[in-house]
């Protein structure tokens, strides 16, 4: 039986505009930015629409890019269109978690929020990530291993692009031994602090504390976490794999596999960018994968989608 996914993409894909077609033409979106700014004391569609320098700060890209992920995806479930299963990558699998009901949309503005502003906080100084280029993850996890210093695979992004995160100078160690045992290419990424790495353990510890006092709830569907690239089967688990999320892998290829495995043939990508499309069009090319980022673009998708049913 053919099954839908919703994924949401994460920190990066952000940029001045993002979901202002939805603000000024769905008031169901217009209200959920209405409400990330009430909860956060900032002003969203400022933040979203008009040209800033704050847009791709750490501490403000993250409730910016939750917020325009929420407003489409409230968009798209007015229109009827539901999903089996839900993920999201990094920052996105919070557009997961309010998919799947687990919390209600004050408290994800709430808690990202504060996410940002810790991971922001926490950023060392000496930090890199680098993306590496043809060759299988566990080969690179191995290498990453084998080298002196903090580094470690941050994103299993797709089959041959993978992120690796941590010290600078291991890092680099790291790229250097990769490229020797037959990496494609190694690519510094212009990025303000080494992600997904054990160097903000702190800050995953820290967002732990903001989620203790955060009501869960039962889940209307379920949604696969980047940290084991599995379902979460029981909400006492949310908490702890939020925190740890800040500072684990984001096993994305593994996640979308898990989803196709269990017989999801339709990835609707809600947000900016068509970065996640890309990864599924590497990852297995069977299955559809479809994109909202405009209104015009969801309305397709919602007749797409009523043609197949």
């Amino acid at each position: 039986m053919s099954k839908v996914a919703f994924v949401f993409p994460g920190q990066g894909a952000q940029y001045v505009g993002m979901g202002k077609d939805f603000y000024e033409q769905i008031p169901v979106s217009r209200k959920v930015y209405t409400i990330a700014s009430e909860v956060t004391g900032l002003n969203l569609p400022g933040l979203c629409f008009k040209e800033n320098e704050q847009i791709d700060i750490t501490e403000y890209t993250q409730i910016a890019m939750l917020a325009t992920e929420a407003a489409m995806l409230a968009a798209l479930q007015e229109k009827g269109v539901k999903a089996d299963v839900a993920a999201g990558l990094s920052l996105g699998e919070y557009g997961a978690i309010l998919t799947a009901g687990a919390m209600s949309l004050e408290d994800v503005f709430r808690v990202v929020r504060q996410r940002g502003i810790l991971m922001q906080k926490a950023v060392p100084t000496g930090g890199a990530m680098c993306a590496v280029l043809g060759m299988d993850g566990e080969k690179i996890a191995k290498i990453c291993e084998e080298t002196e210093g903090i580094v470690s695979v941050a994103n299993y992004n797709c089959p041959g692009q993978i992120v690796i995160t941590g010290e600078e100078g291991a890092v680099a160690a790291a790229a250097e031994k990769l490229k020797e045992a037959g990496a494609r290419r190694c690519i510094p990424l212009k990025v303000s602090g080494p992600f997904h790495s054990e160097m903000l353990k702190g800050a995953g510890e820290k967002l732990a504390g903001v989620l203790v006092d955060v009501e869960l709830k039962e889940f209307s569907m379920p949604y696969v976490t980047n940290v084991t690239a599995d379902y979460v089967t029981d909400i006492s688990e949310i908490k702890e794999l939020l925190g740890r999320q800040v500072y684990s892998s984001v096993r994305w290829q593994q996640s979308v596999e898990r989803m196709i495995a269990d017989g999801v043939d339709t990835f609707i990508e809600i947000g900016p960018g068509r970065t996640l499309t890309g990864f599924l069009k590497k990852i297995n090319k069977n299955v559809t994968g479809l994109h909202i980022e405009k209104v015009e673009e969801l309305e397709k998708v919602v007749r797409l989608l009523c043609d197949k049913q």
